[in-house]
């Protein structure tokens, strides 16, 4: 008779078992990182794991996104798991060998790391695929540091055929040490909005401002008045943020200019704080229309929405992992950064994880030139997607 099966043995031998390959992997992905929607080189290394463990799959989504499928032993659900593959333009200071070769390109936030965590999934996966109720979904996303790789591949089908039920992602993280994780119950990333505003006034000599309309008092009155948005407008409940980070107007001491443009950005976790900063510009731009004689054209672009958890899906993949790995993982607070992973989940129930990458005495941070994540964070990383993926569709 036949021993139990024991899925906690059986990915953790799988896992490392291609340890080795996987950071090689994410080395020579390091070492070579492209843009946003640039991904050409880095889909070749996907589409070269996924064709070696015989999975299907499909080149091109959203110009350079790859998409896998991993169909299981008996029917069930679709469950997407999303890696993102695109680098930033940042010049790398590390010094490791396998530091990048492309001028004013880096992997500083650790996309590197995700795409291999998800090679490394989908090769253990490929073997786990008879004992799986359903299908897993791979997909590797380019473009997510524009906050546009997710809506392309949305418009292009990615979560049809076969449609897609419910969805994991994740991202690392080096203010936690590798082999912990943690995750936000509801709300755990901002939405991100963007606005222009263009004051417009009439041009005159500096000595003579009766004769002229200044765009720049106008200006500074409205950027003073959005600082009430937050503290005035929105529930102190629900977080929200509106930055202004650049303005632009004038040339000369001695000339009031025509026109002052700024710009800015609003984050926050919940719609009805979303809808009431929106609001509470475009009034604020017009009582500033009405005092000050000049014009304010206001341009709102409304950009990713919250990502938000799903309660049942985050659930059952949080004890997931700690059936897997054990006590590592535990609930934080939400961020007001933004992952256009939300996208998604507007769509389906999913739940995001994240993945700590610390190095032993480092402090690193995203987005820096001298970023040095913890590789072991590969290797739990794939551990904590196969199980949760296990578990979601047995």
């Amino acid at each position: 008779m036949p021993e139990p099966f024991d899925p906690t043995t059986a990915i953790r031998e799988a896992v490392g078992a291609i340890e080795p390959e996987l950071i090689a992997i994410r080395r020579d992905l390091h070492a070579h990182p492209e843009l946003a929607f640039q991904e050409k080189r880095t889909a070749g290394v996907v589409v070269r794991e996924l064709a070696r463990a015989g999975i299907p799959h499909r080149t091109g989504v959203a110009g350079t996104g790859v998409v896998g499928l991993i169909a299981g032993g008996r029917p069930g659900p679709v469950l997407a798991l999303r890696a993102d593959m695109d680098a930033l333009p940042i010049e790398e200071k590390t010094g490791v060998a396998w530091a990048s070769t492309v001028p004013g390109c880096m992997h500083a936030c650790g996309h590197d790391l995700h795409t291999t965590t998800l090679i490394g999934a989908a090769r253990v996966l490929a073997g786990l695929a008879p004992r799986l109720a359903g299908s897993v979904k791979l997909i590797f996303q380019p473009a997510e540091e524009t906050i546009r790789g997710m809506q392309r591949m949305l418009e292009e089908g990615v979560l049809e055929n076969p449609k897609v039920d419910l969805a994991l992602g994740f991202h690392n993280g080096p203010d936690l040490p590798a082999g912990r994780f943690t995750y936000t119950a509801g709300p755990a990333m901002a939405a991100a909005d963007s606005f222009e505003v263009v004051v417009r006034g009439v041009s005159g000599h500096a000595a003579h401002p009766q004769k002229a309309v200044d765009p720049i008092v106008a200006a500074a009155h409205l950027i003073t008045e959005l600082q009430t948005i937050v503290s005035r407008e929105v529930d102190p409940m629900q977080p929200a943020v509106v930055t202004v980070g650049a303005i632009h107007g004038g040339e000369a001491v001695n000339i009031i200019p025509d026109s002052v443009t700024f710009i800015g950005t609003v984050r926050s976790l919940h719609r009805e704080a979303r809808d009431n900063a929106e609001l509470a510009l475009r009034r604020l731009a017009a009582g500033v229309e009405a005092g000050m004689r000049v014009r304010c054209d206001v341009t709102y672009n409304r950009g990713v929405p919250a990502l938000v958890n799903d309660d049942e899906v985050q659930r059952r993949s949080v004890d997931a992992v700690r059936r897997q790995l054990g006590d590592v993982i535990a609930p934080v607070g939400a961020v007001m950064g933004s992952e256009d992973l939300a996208m998604l989940f507007e769509c389906v129930p999913g739940c995001h994880l994240r993945v700590g990458s610390g190095a032993p005495g480092r402090h690193d941070m995203l987005h820096n030139s001298g970023y040095q994540p913890d590789e072991s964070c590969i290797r739990f990383g794939a551990e904590a997607l196969c199980r949760a993926a296990f578990e979601l569709l047995s």
